[in-house]
């Protein structure tokens, strides 16, 4: 054998480490490339012919395709992202709003602030509001019940 040694042979462990490690490398920069595939077809403001020139470029030349692709639009990467999922979590939530039965986005603690404001007012007395309080906590309608108890200027 030769007086020179080659670390990552000497010590199998190591071998098995750096073979893991470039294993994970290799597999991060297939998610990188299915994240920049993504990313063109998500972005509006390229045109058909760019996208396909990207993801030509990205398919022919995959490791230069995916370089290019983070260093010249990397950054609005991010932006584009964080508006997909915060539209998603505003479809979500709007979703749960309607399964949950609140009606026009308002929920009974928006309700209640609202009975709160027009008692501070004396647009209604304690006794309407504490009905209107008890329809609304019930569920059985907040604001139509409301309208007809409630004192006009004058009265």
């Amino acid at each position: 054998m030769s007086a020179q040694t080659y670390l990552a042979y000497d010590y199998p462990l190591l071998s098995v480490f750096w073979s893991i490690l470039l294993f994970f490398l290799w597999i991060m920069w297939f998610v990188l490339l299915f994240r920049v595939v993504v990313d063109i077809f998500r972005d509006d403001e390229l045109s058909g012919w760019a996208k396909a020139g990207w993801l030509a470029f990205t398919i022919l030349l995959p490791f230069l395709g995916v370089f290019v692709y983070v260093v010249a639009r990397g950054k609005d990467m991010g932006r584009r992202e964080m508006s997909q999922a915060r539209a998603q979590q505003e479809a979500f939530d709007a979703r749960i709003r309607e399964a949950a039965g609140v009606k026009g986005g308002t929920s009974s603690i928006d309700e209640l602030a609202k009975l709160s404001e027009i008692r501070a007012r004396g647009d209604i007395t304690d006794e309407e509001f504490r009905r209107a309080k008890e329809l609304v906590l019930t569920g059985h309608g907040p604001a139509e019940h409301t309208g007809s108890t409630a004192r006009t200027p004058g009265h």
